[in-house]
């Protein structure tokens, strides 16, 4: 049976990055789902360019023997404000004669781009295991240059001059404050009464501001649940961006590699998985949480028919009384004629009646094709 519609089709995704965020919602827009941007950290750039232009000028003067490259859109906003007051060209010569050390493949990839070779990587990332591997190397008496990330120094400056370099320290961006403080707070909000399927984050301190919120309005425990019993997908770039969700109680999903594409692979190919969702007459049934999909095209409903398909699919072939579908509709009420009612504009909207059963004086069942449907669906 070969699926209709995009793969992320009826969900709602949330991105809380700021940096590359258009780039990260047009690849899952493209793959069918809703995207939501609320940044949890702004980033001011160019910060101090006096500052940055005096230590470039001190670096081509007195050229470093290593420089410490953390971030690309760092690493390449720096050479930018070097071109732009005359200075690229000096530095370049300088850069080529130093050894360069770059915090994973993307700060590598900035690096090949201007014209330089990376000597070393680190795979994971982090900035600790770039100051591991300095200092294992020996780095008494050398002049280091480090390219700071927006979070500033994380311990990298004070582990290699406690070795015996000296450093001059770049920072050309740094994280601020949210540019929509408001769009985070319901975002948030939203996410906690189980509004969005997924949640994306591409940096680890954007990751903590985001805890940092959830925290403070309460739905940290909703959202742990909400994770606990799949209705919720927290999807990080890398190991380090999952950390502090991994010591908040999450289990993230973070893909292979540390890249914008590697984790939209993971979020799609998580959606697509087989066991998510039950099979129906007419494909495969997945509920969301704001949508349900037969076969990836999203289906029609109305938010009590939701929450009744939700009810009814969360364990198929089950029968559940008048009363459990009361409790799960949006407006509170003890009459059973609402139940009935409910069901029945479920069944238009999936243009089925069948899959829908009434059972005599028991309640109600979402029907899944028997074994021998499905294979005989296959065949077809």
């Amino acid at each position: 049976m070969t699926p209709h519609g995009p793969v992320l089709a009826g969900t709602r995704i949330l991105v809380t990055a700021q940096r590359r965020a258009t780039d990260l919602a047009s690849a899952l827009v493209r793959r069918g789902a809703q995207v939501h941007t609320a940044a949890t950290l702004g980033v001011e750039a160019h910060i101090d360019e006096e500052t940055l232009v005096r230590r470039t000028q001190q670096l081509i003067d007195d050229p470093p023997d290593v420089l410490v490259v953390t971030t690309a859109i760092g690493f390449r906003s720096w050479l930018e404000t070097a071109e732009s007051v005359g200075l690229l060209e000096p530095l370049h010569d300088v850069l080529s004669q130093a050894r360069i050390v770059a915090r994973g493949p993307k700060a590598r990839g900035a690096i090949q781009a201007a014209g330089l070779v990376a000597d070393w990587i680190a795979e994971s990332e982090t900035s600790r295991e770039m100051a591991e591997y300095l200092v294992a190397e020996g780095v008494d008496g050398q002049r280091i240059a480090v390219q700071h990330h927006g979070a500033g120094d994380d311990g990298l400056e004070s582990a290699v001059i406690a070795a015996g370099a000296s450093t001059v320290t770049l920072v050309v961006y740094r994280w601020g404050p949210p540019p929509d403080p408001e769009a985070v707070e319901r975002s948030v909000r939203d996410a906690g009464a189980g509004g969005f399927d997924a949640i994306v984050f591409t940096s680890a301190p954007g990751a903590s501001a985001w805890l940092t919120v959830v925290r403070e309005f309460g739905e940290l425990p909703a959202l742990l649940e909400l994770a606990r019993t799949g209705r919720l997908v927290l999807a990080a770039v890398g190991p380090v961006t999952a950390e502090p969700l991994v010591v908040a109680g999450f289990q993230p999903l973070v893909p292979d590699r540390g890249r914008l594409g590697a984790l939209v692979r993971s979020i799609v190919v998580h959606f697509g998985r087989e066991d998510l969702g039950v099979d129906v007459v007419g494909g495969r049934l997945r509920v969301h949480g704001t949508a349900a999909t037969l076969d990836h095209e999203v289906l029609a409903l109305s938010p009590a028919a939701l929450a009744v398909l939700r009810l009814l699919a969360s364990e198929p072939g089950a029968v559940f009384t008048r009363d459990q579908v009361l409790a799960v509709l949006p407006r509170a009420t003890a009459d059973p004629h609402a139940a009935d009612v409910a069901v029945g504009r479920l069944r238009e909207a999936l243009g089925d009646r069948e899959l829908v059963k009434t059972v005599v004086k028991r309640g109600f069942r979402l029907a899944p094709l028997e074994r021998e449907e499905l294979s005989w669906s296959s065949v077809r």
